[in-house]
C-alpha cells in the first residue's frame, strides 16, 4: 500500500457528497504548492476504495452524506487507520454538534463550508482550507516532513491592526483581582476540556482564545460548562469576569479586556485577522498584558504556528507569570514552541499539570480574588 506523497507536499482526499463542492475544494486547493489533491469521493464507501489502494496524507471530510454519515466514517477510520482528518462543517446547530463530536472522535480540524461569493471570500477560503490542511499533517508525529511553504495570499497582521501597542515605559499595572488567560488551537478543544475540568469553583477568572469557526464556539462553550465545575460561557461585550466562570471568545471576532475596579470588563470587537486568526490570541494577551499587567496568568496551549507567542511575550514583560504546554502532551507544537523561542516564557509543563499550576499560582496570589 502506498502512502502520502513524496516531498513536502501534503495528499489530500477529498470526500463530499456534492460534485460542485469536491470541485471547488480541488480548484481552491490547486493553487496552493504546498498541497496535492490526491482524489475526491461521492461518499465514505468510494473513499474507503481509494483507501486501499493509496493513504492520503489528510481526509478533507463533509459529515452529511448518502450511504454512510461522516461520523460514521471517522469512526471507522480511527479505529482502523488513523490519520489526522479535517472536517468540513456546516454552520446550523446540528452542524456545530456534529462538528464538536467530530472532535471527540478524533478530528485535527474544523472548518465551515466556505461560501464563495466574491474574490475575498476565496481568498479567505484558500487561507482557511489551507491552514486547517498543515496543521492536521502536523498531529502525524511519526511523520518527518519540512513544513510546507506558507501561503503568500494575506499579509500577516500583527495585534497592532486592533489595539495598539503600549507605550514605552508604561507604569507597571496596579493590584487587582488575578486573571487567567489561556490561548489553543490544533488539538485545544480537548485540552481545554481537561483544564477546565480539573478547576474547582473557586478558581480565578478566566478568559481563553481557541481558534475554531464562528458558529461553533457557543456550542463548544455550552459542552465545556456541561462537563466542568467552573462556569462556561461564550463571551459577550459588557460582561464582567468572576471567579469561577470562564469566558471563551466567539468566533470570528477578537476578544480584548478594560479595567472595571478589581475586575476586568470584555469587549468582544471586529477586525482583521491577526496572525492568520480571528479570534486572536495575540489580541486578548497584548490587552490582558496592558489592563491586568502583573495580575494575571498567561497560558499557551496545543496549536500550529505562533499566534500567542508575542502577546505571551508582552504579558511577561508586563509582570505576569507564563506558562506554556509542553511537547509530549501537545498535538502540535507549534504556539509553545514559538513562544519559548522568544523566551514568552521558560516554563513547558504536562497537560495534566495545567490545572494546578493556576491553582497553585492563585494561592501564590492570595486566592482567586
Amino acid at each position: 500500500m502506498m502512502t502520502g506523497t513524496p516531498g513536502a507536499r501534503i495528499s489530500v482526499l477529498i470526500v463530499h457528497d456534492s460534485a460542485a463542492a469536491r470541485a471547488a475544494y480541488r480548484a481552491l486547493l490547486s493553487t496552493d504548492r504546498g498541497i496535492a489533491v490526491m482524489g475526491s469521493a461521492a461518499d465514505p464507501l468510494d473513499a474507503a476504495a481509494m483507501m486501499r489502494k493509496r493513504m492520503p496524507d489528510v481526509l478533507l471530510l463533509d459529515l452529511d452524506m448518502a450511504r454512510m454519515d461522516g461520523l460514521t466514517f471517522l469512526r471507522k477510520v480511527m479505529a482502523q487507520h488513523p490519520l489526522p482528518v479535517v472536517i468540513c462543517s456546516d454552520r446550523s446547530p446540528k452542524g456545530s454538534v456534529q462538528a464538536l463530536r467530530a472532535l471527540e472522535l478524533g478530528a485535527a480540524e474544523v472548518i465551515d463550508k466556505p461560501r464563495i461569493v466574491t474574490e475575498a471570500d476565496r481568498q479567505e477560503a484558500l487561507i482557511r482550507l489551507g491552514d486547517a490542511i498543515r496543521a492536521a499533517a502536523q498531529t502525524r508525529r511519526h511523520a518527518v516532513r519540512s513544513p510546507p511553504p506558507p501561503l503568500g495570499v494575506e499579509p500577516k497582521r500583527t495585534a497592532d491592526a486592533i489595539l495598539p501597542p503600549a507605550r514605552p515605559g508604561a507604569a507597571r499595572v496596579p493590584r487587582a483581582g488575578p486573571l487567567v488567560a489561556i490561548g489553543a488551537s490544533t488539538g485545544g478543544t480537548e485540552a481545554l476540556l481537561e483544564v477546565l475540568a480539573a478547576l474547582p469553583g473557586a478558581a480565578p477568572p478566566v478568559v481563553m482564545v481557541q481558534h475554531m469557526p464562528e458558529t461553533f464556539t457557543g456550542a463548544f462553550a455550552r459542552r465545556l460548562d456541561a462537563q466542568c465545575g467552573i462556569r462556561v460561557a461564550e463571551a459577550t461585550t459588557g460582561q464582567l469576569t468572576e471567579p469561577g466562570l470562564a469566558l471563551l471568545a466567539p468566533g470570528n471576532r477578537h476578544m480584548v479586556l478594560h479595567r472595571q475596579g478589581l475586575q476586568y470588563r470584555v469587549e468582544i470587537v471586529e477586525g482583521p485577522s491577526v496572525t492568520r486568526h480571528r479570534p486572536s490570541v495575540d489580541v486578548l494577551f497584548r490587552s490582558t498584558a496592558q489592563v491586568a499587567g502583573g495580575n494575571a496568568l498567561g497560558v499557551l496551549m496545543t496549536g500550529m504556528g505562533d499566534d500567542g507567542a508575542r502577546g505571551l511575550l508582552e504579558m511577561r514583560q508586563a509582570g505576569a507569570e507564563t506558562v506554556v504546554q509542553d511537547e509530549a502532551s501537545c498535538v502540535v507544537f507549534g504556539m509553545p514552541r514559538e513562544a519559548l523561542a522568544i523566551g514568552a516564557s521558560d516554563r513547558a509543563l504536562p497537560l495534566g499539570r495545567l490545572a494546578g499550576e493556576i491553582m497553585a499560582w492563585a494561592d501564590r496570589r492570595g486566592g482567586a480574588g
